[in-house]
């Protein structure tokens, strides 16, 4: 059975632990129970939600993720668990150690990816995407030449037209796209640990505010599997993040994608791709193992 995220979005709920299950309250009245060891990550939208330090714990001990979020769906905080893998100190170790080349031909594997997840979707959608094609084997080591965002200037216009641009703050479709993105996020991170990654050890992403360097790294070919879900949801009228607009960005981790051994679920394919990058920084191989391109819709 597949984990959950869970989303609490309505205020005035309380979240505690009894008996193995964590428990929803409103107004001291229990209104539901779902089994701690069922939980992948807890997402919580609301205001006015409370919760139980001994749910932290227990959620820790089965390396769940706590998201909390501030406006418009983007991630302000993370609780996550100590001790991820029984390997843990020892990869962490070696991705410390990890080479400056190393890391460039990693983040070089990475945009490409991308791109190429990019093109892939523009031909889905009927778009030209022969500018992003070409670009695909211009990304050098360590990308100098920025290629990764000259793609996304010629990406988003062709996806929702001229007049949109990627602003986190905006609302609409944008904050469709940060809460789709918030739930790779939360997958990645939780990928991350229980391979025995440090999530703040980044490849390319240096911000030193950023507590999830590498997620923001390891994410990015999947991205645009949440440009195409939202970009069906806005074909089909939605235009606001919504209970249902939730549900079906949630459903993504579910779906099928092609990997390097045939089609897996999205979320295995997360998982595959942050054990890949431990391997790598142990020695095993040099090749990322990224999803590969989208084929249908």
């Amino acid at each position: 059975m597949s984990k959950r995220i869970i989303e609490i979005a309505s205020n005035n709920r309380h979240l505690a632990v009894e008996r193995g299950f964590m428990t929803v309250a409103e107004d001291h009245k229990i209104i539901a129970r779902i089994p701690l060891d069922d939980i992948a990550a807890i997402i919580s939208c609301a205001h006015g939600l409370t919760y139980s330090n001994n749910l932290l714990v227990q959620l820790a001990f089965r390396k769940a993720i706590f998201v909390i979020c501030g406006s418009n769906f983007s991630p302000v905080a993370f609780l996550w668990t100590v001790e991820g893998h029984h390997q843990q100190s020892a990869r962490i170790e070696t991705q410390i150690n990890s080479s400056a080349p190393k890391s460039k031909q990693l983040w070089k594997q990475i945009v490409r990816a991308k791109i190429s997840q990019q093109a892939a979707i523009l031909a889905i959608l009927g778009r030209n995407n022969a500018s992003l094609v070409k670009m695909i084997g211009k990304v050098r080591s360590g990308d100098p030449d920025n290629i990764e965002a000259q793609a996304a200037r010629r990406y988003w216009p062709l996806v929702f037209g001229d007049q949109f641009l990627r602003d986190q703050t905006a609302g609409g479709i944008n904050a469709m796209l940060n809460y789709g993105y918030t739930i790779i996020r939360s997958a990645m991170a939780r990928s991350i640990m229980a391979a025995g990654l440090h999530p703040s050890i980044g490849i390319h992403h240096s911000n030193i505010y950023n507590p999830l360097r590498l997620v923001d790294d390891l994410m990015e070919p999947f991205r645009p599997f949440v440009d195409l879900a939202v970009y069906q949801l806005v074909k089909e009228g939605h235009s606001t993040v919504t209970p249902d607009v939730k549900a079906r960005l949630v459903s993504l981790l579910d779906i099928e994608v092609l990997a390097k051994t045939g089609t897996t679920s999205f979320r295995a394919a997360i998982q595959n791709m942050a054990v890949s990058l431990a391997h790598i920084f142990e020695g095993l191989h040099n090749t990322l193992e990224c999803p590969r391109p989208y084929d249908s819709l």
